[in-house]
């Protein structure tokens, strides 16, 4: 599902980008990865909250990246509602 989103240019994938569409109002779905920093991850939970954006922790750099095409990334946003949905069902299923 992470790929499609990708594929439907409805992601944004790195620290600058996500916070971006995340005060920008775009974003519905931040997933940030298990092995991201600490600071990281206060700093996006504490972003989602403030603009009611679904935060969810998941999966490793690696592997978000290699679900997108890059190579590690510790943080990407779903900018599609619908997606998102979809995403974070799978997620906490």
């Amino acid at each position: 599902m992470i790929s499609l989103a990708m594929k439907a240019g409805a992601l944004a994938s790195g620290e600058f980008a996500c916070e971006e569409a995340i005060k920008g109002g775009t974003g519905f779905l931040c997933i940030v990865a298990t092995d991201a920093s600490v600071n990281t991850k206060k700093s996006f939970s504490n972003s989602c909250e403030f603009y009611g954006v679904d935060y969810v922790e998941y999966g490793t750099k690696e592997s978000l990246g290699h679900a997108i095409g890059k190579e590690y990334r510790a943080s990407i946003v779903v900018c599609d509602e619908n997606l998102s949905l979809s995403i974070l069902n799978k997620i906490r299923s």
